[in-house]
């Protein structure tokens, strides 16, 4: 296998120098991660220092460190490793001959990227490349262009931001020939005025697309006609994907799937395509028409991206469901768990509505954060999606669920609690037979740690 960096590269790339040769096969920043073989880019943080960590990476295997400071091993040494990542992400998006896709939107990013990786994947085994976990800022996404291997067929980026001008700051690295945005909604309200002031930010990915490129927006957002004016100046085409009359990529006719997924008959210039998508919910019958878009406009195979949304499971965090076992009772836990803002709120709980349950409902749900003066309001104008999904407890935790819990009053059990641990407390006093629970919330809550609990438990599904 031909190494993904040799360190002659790695010094050309930044303008750094290298010392002893090495090649890596692979690129990280935390030394955690570091296997055999791989480069360690000793970051320079708000709290600690990579370079403290230099002699753990090698502990671990690596081949060789980009630092800014001499190091007693293989090395290349810069002046700042920040600018050295970004130099190496450039670089190989440089040498990239594959076909480029960039992922943003306030909902969906992730789900999205990797649901794209999978359809395109089905048809290029081993030669597709996507940033991992949710590697999507200042810093996930030039280490994601690095990690890329120079002959992959086709990479996928997801970026995200909360500030106004950080997307326009990534695309330009990721220079994407096809950019998607998944959906607009009231994430980051903290830092930004309005919803349509998110749309903006939202739409500076269109600003790095290659030169013919293609932008795909959700027909069906009350923000289409916003993005799409971002878009033109950019774009060599506009592909819309929605089930409004209309969008270039339409739903025709959805129904119901395996395990709570969707049948979908979908039209695109002039074809049908009928496919299923594993995912349960309305919200994944719009990024399964996203990534059909996508396969389309990148030149996939169609039909084999439809096998692959078909075999779709949830990922943790993001829709994952596993059977638990909790003092010998079984339960479904349906783990929502890594972020939460009011559109994506309602759309797992409208989830956990469709869940067939033998037993009772359980929402287990965590404070959205970021919301700023509005907070509140957000938080209490999830009571009736609450109520909607015929949760029969809803177990609310963080100090902003204080609206939605005087705003549901008496008509469901609700109880309060400070902190995920009283959550789990709370969850496992009450968990039955035959129970359907969601765990939704903020990363920032640490429901994920619950999750994590309750699933030793039991086998995930």
């Amino acid at each position: 296998m031909n190494a993904l960096w040799t360190s002659d590269e790695i010094a050309t790339a930044t303008g750094g120098m290298a010392g002893a040769a090495f090649s890596a096969s692979g690129v990280a920043f935390d030394s955690r991660e570091i296997e055999p073989g791989h480069l360690f880019v000793a970051l320079k943080g708000e709290s600690t220092d990579g370079h403290l960590f230099v002699e753990q990476a090698f502990a671990r295997g690596a081949s060789g460190a980009l630092v800014s400071q001499p190091a007693q091993h293989p090395h290349v040494l810069v002046p700042d490793t920040m600018r050295g990542l970004e130099a190496l992400g450039i670089a190989s998006r440089a040498r990239a001959t594959g076909r480029i896709a960039g992922i943003t939107g306030s909902v969906g990013k992730t789900g999205t990227k990797e649901a794209l990786r999978l359809a395109l994947e089905r048809s290029a085994p081993g030669r597709v490349h996507a940033s991992v976990k949710s590697y999507n800022n200042h810093t996930g996404v030039p280490l994601s262009l690095a990690r890329m291997p120079a002959d992959s067929c086709y990479g996928v980026f997801e970026m995200g931001m909360n500030h106004a001008g950080e997307l326009a700051a990534l695309t330009r690295l990721v220079r994407p020939h096809v950019a998607v945005v998944t959906w607009i909604a009231s994430a980051h309200r903290e830092f930004f005025a309005s919803e349509e002031a998110i749309a903006d930010a939202k739409g500076e990915i269109f600003e790095g697309l290659e030169p013919g490129g293609t932008a795909i927006i959700p027909f069906d957002s009350p923000h289409r006609d916003r993005l799409i004016g971002h878009a033109r100046p950019h774009a060599g085409k506009i592909v819309t994907f929605g089930s409004g009359e209309g969008a270039d990529v339409r739903a025709s006719h959805v129904g119901t799937g395996r395990e709570g997924g969707s049948l979908i008959s979908a039209e695109l210039g002039g074809r049908t395509l009928t496919f299923s998508v594993g995912m349960a919910g309305a919200h994944w019958v719009n990024n399964a028409l996203a990534v059909i878009a996508a396969v389309d406009a990148l030149g996939g195979d169609l039909a084999a991206a439809g096998l692959a949304l078909a075999d779709l499971k949830g990922l943790p965090g993001r829709g994952a469901r596993r059977r638990i076992s909790i003092g010998g009772e079984a339960a479904l836990l349906i783990d929502e768990s890594y972020n939460a803002n009011p559109a994506s709120m309602a759309a797992a709980l409208r989830v956990l509505g469709e869940t067939p349950a033998t037993g009772r409902k359980i929402a287990v749900l965590g404070a959205m954060r970021e919301l700023g003066p509005g907070s509140d309001e957000y938080h209490a104008g999830l009571a009736d999606a609450v109520l909607a999904s015929g949760a029969a407890h809803a177990l609310v935790v963080g100090p902003e669920m204080a609206a939605l819990a005087s705003a549901l009053g008496s008509g469901i059990d609700v109880r309060h609690l400070a902190d995920a641990a009283a959550a789990e407390q709370a969850l496992r006093d009450l968990i039955g037979a035959g129970d359907v629970v969601l765990v939704k919330g903020s990363n920032s809550v640490g429901l994920g740690r619950l999750v994590a609990s309750l699933s030793d438990d039991g086998v995930e599904s």
